[in-house]
């Protein structure tokens, strides 16, 4: 398994485990859809930005 989806699955189960206790207050449902919908763009940015490769340097 990747480092892209180790932290991918990480912020997709960050992201489940937020919406249910939301759901368990009684947040409405659009909230929670767009709640859920940052924490994994989110982690997707963090994802991209912490696994990109490095730039070689020249000579």
């Amino acid at each position: 398994m990747s480092a892209f989806t180790a932290y991918l699955l990480g912020a997709i189960v960050l992201a489940a485990g937020l919406a249910f206790g939301a759901f368990q207050l009684g947040a409405p449902p659009i909230w929670i859809g767009i709640g859920a919908l940052v924490v994994i763009g989110m982690g997707i940015m963090s994802a991209a930005a912490k696994t990109k490769r490095k730039d070689m340097p020249e000579g």
